[in-house]
């Protein structure tokens, strides 16, 4: 299965919204390493079962994970495809990143006077 890497403005939103808050990571975390039920989910932390069903709710929306009903449970895994999307968003940032800082070195590793010497080299081939 292929991700889909190209995110909208809106999904990228709901993504860093969903991850702002400690116990949704933590709860994807967990999905990530087994499906478990929202009941189990909700043992773990002290919260209301529903406050955490509200948690989950917020990571479905972002479409971090899956949810799915098996009998009168709802099971919850992690939707690798999102995650692989998300995680790609934030590698196209950090080649940005080290694209500046790279330009940053290069600059910084001219010889003094070397930018200068520059625009006046400019200056006289106009």
């Amino acid at each position: 299965m292929v991700a889909q890497t190209e995110l909208s403005e809106a999904e990228v939103d709901r993504v860093f919204h969903a991850l702002a808050a400690s116990t949704r990571r933590d709860i994807l975390r967990r999905t990530i390493e087994q499906e478990q039920s929202v009941s189990s989910l909700a043992a773990d932390y002290d919260m209301s079962f529903a406050a955490v069903q509200k948690h989950v709710a917020v990571l479905e929306a972002a479409s971090l994970i899956i949810k799915r009903a098996e009998g009168r449970e709802r099971l919850v895994r992690a939707n690798p495809e999102m995650i692989a999307s998300a995680r790609a968003l934030l590698a196209r940032y950090e080649e940005l990143w080290r694209s500046r800082i790279a330009r940053l070195d290069d600059l910084l590793a001219e010889p003094h006077g070397s930018a200068a010497q520059h625009d006046n080299d400019d200056k006289q081939g106009e």
